[in-house]
């Protein structure tokens, strides 16, 4: 009951969030999240569940898409006659085909093996886009017009917020499916296939087959994903089936939490955010981003669900209050030290005498100014430093069970 009422509020959520956000850019942002939300889910199938570190996901999603976009055209030209509703149907099926044919050799080994096989597959890919032209389009890749075709109930996806609607109900349906996945015998079995293959093995169970399975349910989810991809911009490129797409997905998966099958979907709204919110802001947010990435390998390695799934025992045990103090002790000189250190990147790459940064104006070649950021840096790290101590004893405090509770 509890996971039923999860679902309608999901349902309610991304269908109030347009009359919440109303911009053309919030859609917009809002379209991007949708298509993310089912790559990086798609890209936990092999990761989190199946332990199959891929370096080329963006195949199936660059697949997917350049064959929606191909219905598309066919739509446009006469060839077809189907609603655009179903474009991300085409992506996907293709998606499931090119996952199939790759994954009969790819799906032998997990580990090593698998991840060079992915990345040699993903630039073989990558590179033929720029090859077989009658396919891929070269440099310039390949684009559609999705208003032509019938309409859907009167809506013929000219506005953004039509899409978003389409994404949106893709997007509902493939997480609902990739959930009841996970819940089925071969979903469980891709847990265990991941953690132990030879006792698999030991009680009857093909590692290979379920490493198949899982990949190219993947491939499939991966291919809606490009489909609506399709549908939202009308073009697809040899940039949305290369390495840094493969190593996006990667990072949404993984700064989300792998394991957790909303993990992903709390990556691909952080990083859709970075990507279309920071980057008005900065051109190094890629920089900022690929520290993010570090940090949260080193001190994160369950990625942020992990991180709020560690206060479940504080939370049951009715202690989480005794952490809210210490954490906003530690929080704010954090905040100004991470503050001060980007304010020394940003200074140091403007190539303007006046820097401002947070309404605060810096002379970029001022002896006083870099004097002043790296004073606030230092100061900010020592009382950070001396914050710690009082946040792990408070930790442990809120995870002790009392006597009375072990009773």
């Amino acid at each position: 009951m509890f996971k039923f009422a999860v679902w309608i509020i999901f349902a309610i959520v991304i269908v109030l969030l347009p009359q919440l956000f109303t911009s053309l850019l919030s859609v917009s942002i809002l379209n991007q999240m949708a298509i993310a939300i089912v790559f990086a889910l798609s890209y936990n199938m092999l990761l989190g569940q199946g332990g199959m570190l891929s370096f080329g996901h963006a195949v199936y999603f660059g697949l997917g898409g350049f064959m929606a976009v191909h219905a598309l055209l066919g739509i446009e030209n006469g060839d077809y006659f189907f609603s655009v509703t179903l474009i991300p149907l085409v992506g996907g099926l293709f998606g499931l085909l090119a996952a199939l044919f790759i994954g009969s050799f790819s799906t032998h080994k997990a580990g090593t093996v698998f991840a060079m096989i992915s990345l040699g597959v993903g630039e073989l890919i990558a590179a033929s886009s720029l090859i077989l032209v009658s396919f891929f389009g070269g440099e310039a890749g390949v684009s559609g017009d999705r208003t032509y075709g019938p309409t859907f109930f009167g809506y013929d996806f000219a506005q953004d917020i039509q899409v978003y609607y389409l994404a949106a109900a893709w997007m509902f349906i493939a997480t609902l499916a990739m959930y009841l996945f996970t819940q089925t015998p071969a979903g469980r079995m891709a847990n265990a296939v991941r953690d132990n293959p030879e006792r698999a093995e030991f009680i009857g169970y093909s590692a290979r087959r379920v490493r198949l399975i899982s990949f190219v349910m993947s491939g499939f989810f991966a291919g809606i994903a490009g489909g609506l991809f399709a549908v939202n911009y009308e073009i697809l490129t040899e940039q949305n089936l290369n390495a840094v797409t493969s190593g996006n997905v990667l990072l949404m998966a993984y700064i989300g939490g792998l394991g957790f099958f909303i993990g992903p979907i709390i990556g691909a709204v952080v990083l859709t955010l970075m990507n279309s919110v920071l980057s008005h802001y900065t051109t190094l947010w890629m920089l900022y981003l690929g520290i993010m990435f570090v940090l949260t390998v080193m001190f994160l390695p369950n990625g942020l669900t992990g991180f709020l799934m560690m206060h479940r025992t504080p939370w049951h045990l009715g202690k989480i209050r005794l952490l809210i103090k210490p954490y906003i002790v530690t929080s704010i000189p954090g905040a100004v030290f991470a503050l001060s250190l980007v304010a020394m990147v940003e200074m140091a790459h403007s190539s303007e005498a006046e820097f401002v940064f947070l309404g605060a104006s810096f002379n970029s070649s001022g002896i006083v100014s870099w004097g002043v950021l790296v004073a606030i840096a230092l100061g900010s790290f020592i009382a950070l430093r001396r914050s710690l101590p009082a946040l792990r004893e408070a930790w442990a405090l809120a995870n002790a069970i009392d006597s009375g509770e072990q009773k």
